[in-house]
């Protein structure tokens, strides 16, 4: 009997770890968005799953990185920064 119910607790804990992490974006906003009318709070939800408004490492505006400019954060654009890789051909 405990045995099944430990089990339970951690696959049920690996499905929320899984959630967060691997599902895509739209899946993470829509079940942020249907827990959210079901009276859950909104803001602690995308929080959890990482839908912060579309702001991630490359917005300059989170805390996983160092910010390139303030402005950037205070304008609220959600449009994410297109980022040129050159290369150097040798021959």
């Amino acid at each position: 009997m405990w045995q099944e119910l430990i089990v339970a607790l951690i696959v049920a804990g690996a499905l929320v770890h899984f959630s967060t992490k691997y599902l895509p974006m739209a899946w993470r906003r829509r079940i942020v968005y249907t827990l959210g009318k079901r009276g859950f709070n909104e803001a602690k939800l995308a929080k959890f799953f990482k839908t912060n408004g579309g702001g991630g490492c490359g917005s300059g505006c989170s805390d996983c990185g160092p910010s390139t400019s303030k402005s950037s954060c205070d304008s609220k654009s959600t449009a994410p920064r297109q980022r040129v890789i050159k290369l150097h051909v040798q021959r």
